[in-house]
């Protein structure tokens, strides 16, 4: 990753070697895991000495805690987005998933570290970043529950089907990497097709 693109990770964060370490946390975390990862390593991906780290963030909890709530924050965002454009449920759900399955394919280091390594959070950040998942499922359960109502969709447990719709979507930021056929955008529509027949959406 380029520092142009990491302003366009973090854009409300604030100086540039904040931005950095984040980068550096990124790979590190994504490469080693959380618990292997020291903070030299950070501050060494970094081009920054040991002690760097700590002017920006008070320790590698904190720092793994700016990127996951960043990152759902992202994704949070990108849903309920979705929402202002769209009021069909089939299509709601249809560009809900593209979006959501992009931006993983697309950001597939950064998410990886989002997605699974929640558990190295602390309880109190951990439990932020649970609300920001509690609210993008519930909006995606909502969307279910208006497709079922409205006879656009065919699922007997709305809160089951957003599970697994969001899954799939998490899912690609395990597997995805830069040599990954098709492109992201391209692998959102295809994701987006195969949660319809999912949901048993009518088609014709």
């Amino acid at each position: 990753m380029t520092l142009s693109l990491t302003a366009e990770l973090w854009p409300d964060v604030q100086p540039e070697a904040a931005r950095r370490l984040m980068l550096a946390g990124v790979e590190s975390f994504a490469r080693r895991g959380y618990h292997a990862t020291t903070t030299r390593d950070i501050a060494g991906g970094a081009g920054m000495s040991p002690a760097a780290l700590y002017v920006h963030f008070p320790s590698k909890a904190a720092l793994l805690f700016a990127i996951s709530r960043s990152g759902h924050e992202q994704t949070l965002a990108l849903v309920e987005n979705v929402l202002t454009r769209e009021q069909e449920p089939a299509e709601r759900i249809r560009m809900i998933v593209e979006d959501f399955v992009a931006w993983h394919a697309r950001r597939h280091t950064v998410a990886r570290v989002v997605q699974y390594e929640l558990q190295a959070l602390p309880e109190q950040e951990y439990e932020i970043v649970a609300e920001l998942r509690r609210r993008i499922e519930r909006i995606v359960r909502e969307v279910i529950a208006d497709g079922v109502e409205s006879g656009a969709f065919s699922v007997p447990e709305p809160r089951t089907a957003a599970r697994a719709v969001l899954s799939l979507g998490v899912d690609v930021a395990r597997w995805y990497t830069e040599r990954s056929r098709p492109t992201p955008t391209v692998l959102g529509q295809e994701y987006g097709e195969l949660v319809l027949r999912m949901l048993g959406a009518k088609t014709g």
